[in-house]
């Protein structure tokens, strides 16, 4: 398989899915502001709206949108648990995080990046996102990750996108549950692993 990513996009959540998950996957660096990759090729090519990740199958079948990749890895290390067996009602409650997530997180964040948009703007947007993450702190009371005590693919995913907070002015060190589900997750070896590759960490 190969994974399409660029350092710390949304595309670190997959890459840490696939360590998680023991499954051999090759990454190739999309540069973002070009789409191109390393060897020139147009990222268009492979996918045709730009954006990162995009996993390709063995077979050359590609698979996009990160919440869907990281469910079908995570399928196929069923032995690693990394995503409730499907059908059950714990796995639409896992689905029900990564749309969370997907919405109100990390659509959350992308106004902020964009410096075509009004500072004003942006003071909503952060705001906005500081409710979300008050509420998502609530939720992590008493538990050591999203879904309990066992580390999914949801907790992959809001790992990645609140790194991006210290980019963008978004200050949650307030929100203590938060802060220490996040210690957590970054101390996992494949997190670690998936960071030191995209060059995030030394």
């Amino acid at each position: 398989m190969k994974l399409y990513y660029s350092p710390g996009a949304c595309s670190l959540s997959p890459h840490i899915v696939a360590l998680e998950s023991g499954i051999a996957c090759t990454t190739i660096p999309v540069t973002l502001q070009s789409h191109t990759l390393a060897d020139g090729t147009d990222y268009y090519q492979v996918n045709p709206l730009g954006y990162v990740p995009m996993l390709e199958l063995d077979d050359g079948t590609r698979l996009r949108e990160g919440p869907a990749i990281v469910q079908y890895l995570a399928d196929q290390a069923p032995d690693r648990h990394l995503a409730p067996p499907n059908g059950t009602l714990e796995r639409y409650r896992l689905q029900g995080w990564l749309n969370f997530i997907a919405s109100e997180v990390h659509k959350g964040f992308t106004p902020l990046f964009r410096p075509t948009t009004p500072e004003e703007y942006k003071r909503i947007a952060r705001e906005n996102l500081l409710g979300r993450l008050k509420w998502v702190d609530g939720e992590l009371a008493g538990k050591q990750y999203l879904m309990g005590d066992r580390f999914t693919v949801a907790d992959a995913y809001l790992f990645t996108v609140t790194n991006w907070g210290a980019h963008v002015g978004v200050d949650f060190a307030h929100l203590k549950n938060l802060v220490a589900y996040r210690g957590r997750v970054a101390a996992r070896p494949a997190v670690q692993a998936a960071m030191k590759a995209e060059g995030l960490l030394a």
